[in-house]
């Protein structure tokens, strides 16, 4: 999956062009900020027509995982114990990220042999056909990932977070965990994502994902 954004958005923000050894390793970081950022908002910010997720619902609500949804083509009721995966007739999308199924069976004209005699044959568990994402990654999670790389690229030093500075027969260490050698997120990356809209959600758990 590519980076949420390039070099150039770095060079941009420190103002001149990279070093060679700052060249060297931005791809690198950067494929590391976007990992954490996609992994903290679960989404992975990229344009997908017709993707296939298999999700359980909770209560009758089916939360899809990624977002913007732009539509939703079909939700289908898979089967368990030999009962047939079954079209769901009457689902309805709100608009955002929730569609609503009957509570009671995943379609109005269920075979009366799975409804009657295997109340268990349909556990909730949804295959759903929907298409999300924008064209262009949201310039906040750019900024995000950017501040990222920028901490770890510009550090005075590679080693794990140590930090040091002499100054003609003086010199100082410190050890501070948010730079280093490593990309890390830190409660402000965090708190800039929630503020843009991307605080994650809970409700519906993804079992499988094409």
């Amino acid at each position: 999956m590519p980076s949420l954004t390039d070099a150039t958005e770095i060079e941009r923000r420190l103002g001149r062009p990279l070093t060679q050894p700052e060249a060297a390793r931005v791809d690198a970081l950067l494929e590391d900020a976007s990992g954490l950022v996609r992994g903290y908002t679960r989404r992975d910010f990229r344009s997908v027509d017709d993707a296939e997720a298999v999700l359980r619902a909770q209560q009758g609500e089916i939360r899809l995982p990624q977002r913007p949804v732009r539509a939703v083509s079909s939700v289908v009721a898979l089967g368990a114990g030999g009962a047939p995966d079954l079209p769901v007739v009457g689902w309805q999308f709100d608009g955002v990220d929730l569609i609503r199924v009957l509570v009671d069976g995943p379609v109005i004209n269920m075979p009366a042999i799975w409804y009657d005699e295997d109340l268990t044959a349909y556990p909730g568990t949804y295959r759903v056909v929907y298409s999300y994402g924008d064209a262009e990654v949201d310039p906040a999670v750019i900024a995000v990932v950017a501040r990222m790389v920028l901490r770890t690229l510009t550090a005075p030093t590679m080693a794990g977070g140590m930090t040091g500075e002499t100054i003609g027969p003086y010199s100082y260490r410190t050890d501070g965990s948010s730079i280093g050698s490593a990309v890390t997120m830190l409660d402000e990356d965090r708190t800039m994502l929630n503020l843009a809209g991307y605080r994650p959600k809970a409700g519906t758990s993804m079992m499988r994902w094409r």
